[in-house]
């Protein structure tokens, strides 16, 4: 009889390690190619309802793409209309804004010498030092910037091309996968790619219902304030939002700065700062809880550690697509079978069981206790 040769556990640990290893920096040296396909596809995802909608009409099927297009870039236009009307505001008093921020620097700086006790020259000749040496070490930095702001534009071109090629080639894009699986698979195929599709729309439709609500109660908690440019700063905050961590950050920091500038009362800062600090609560604790993550069934620590590595991965566009990502990967593993610990791993249901087991023996070691304290009825004589 042939022997059946298997390989120990180190050489199989060692073959994935490498594995791994391979694809993960296959990943990174193809993020040009990868992560607009990527965009492209959940972007497609999202729009093909109303693909569907107007194919329905009896239209045809590349007029239907191009109106759905039109469609989102209209949308967009909007938006990017509304944004450029706040900014175009915004730089008609850059001059008055530029003076009162000398003016508040000034203060700033008298404060601090005389708290510190140190002379203003010291402090100016210390700030020049530090700005020379930041302009020295960020000339590559910038450089490397205006390429990525150079190759993001190409990018935006190209999505949408990437986008409508998607749609239009989508049965043959499904009977491909279909194929590929075998007819043996064809119904958990079928599964796998609607319950992705569902995936992708619900987050994308949390995502933006957390956008508008987020923006409105920015815009409206600086309006109270009487913050200059509170529908800009409210638009950006929840446009930053969307970018964990370091996205709410400068949220905040922006109203703070026009509300230290703007403002006779340094407390209007610290107003702002409660208020963004309020609407966080409410955002973490009901909006991302209810609204977008009751859509994608991941669990907190699982998103902070696939946020972290693919924002080291692929930047701040692999933070935006890690939830994505992660959520069609846990879709995949709950309908493979020896994937299915990985997609519980990765999703937010407790294992309450083990709990009530836990309980049901503390109250059996209550019941034996109680039963050795009674004492036993003596029996009459």
């Amino acid at each position: 009889m042939d022997k059946v040769f298997r390989l120990p556990f180190y050489a199989k640990a060692s073959i994935i390690l490498v594995g791994m290893f391979v694809f993960i920096w296959m990943m990174y040296i193809a993020s040009g190619i990868i992560v607009p396909l990527i965009f492209a596809f959940i972007i497609a995802v999202v729009l093909y309802p109303i693909v569907a909608w107007f194919e329905k009409k009896k239209v045809n099927r590349v007029l239907s793409i191009i109106f759905t297009l039109i469609v989102a870039f209209l949308a967009l236009a909007g938006l990017g209309f509304l944004m450029y009307s706040q900014f175009s505001r915004l730089s008609m008093s850059s001059n008055e804004l530029i003076e009162k921020f000398t003016d508040v620097y000034n203060e700033a700086m008298a404060w601090a010498s005389g708290y510190f006790e140190i002379k203003p020259e010291q402090i100016i000749d210390y700030i020049s030092k530090a700005k020379a040496e930041f302009f020295k070490n960020s000339g590559d930095a910038i450089g490397q910037t205006l390429m990525s702001v150079g190759n993001g534009l190409v990018v935006l071109f190209v999505i949408p091309v990437y986008v409508f090629l998607i749609l239009f080639y989508k049965p043959l894009l499904l009977d491909f996968i279909h194929q590929i699986f075998g007819t043996d698979h064809k119904i958990t195929v079928s599964e796998i790619v609607n319950q992705t599709k569902t995936v992708i729309q619900k987050y994308l439709t949390g995502l933006i219902i957390e956008i508008i609500i987020i923006a409105v109660l920015n815009t409206t908690g600086l309006l109270i304030l009487g913050i200059e440019y509170a529908l800009l700063l409210g638009i950006i905050g929840a446009l930053l939002n969307v970018i964990p961590y370091i996205g709410g950050i400068v949220a905040v920091a922006l109203p703070m700065i026009i509300a230290l500038i703007t403002k006779d009362s340094p407390m209007y800062a610290l107003y702002v700062l409660g208020i963004y600090y309020t609407i966080q609560l409410i955002d973490n604790n009901y909006i991302v809880p209810k609204i977008v993550a009751s859509k994608v069934k991941v669990n907190a620590l699982v998103s902070i550690v696939v946020i972290f590595a693919f924002g080291a991965l692929w930047g701040i566009p692999g933070m935006f697509l890690s939830i994505p990502i992660t959520a069609i990967f846990k879709v995949i593993c709950d309908h493979i079978e020896s994937l299915k610990p990985v997609g519980f791993l990765l999703g937010d249901t407790m294992p309450v069981i083990g709990i009530f087991k836990i309980k049901t023996l503390l109250d059996g070691d209550k019941k034996i206790n109680h039963s050795r304290k009674t004492p036993k009825p003596q029996s009459g004589s």
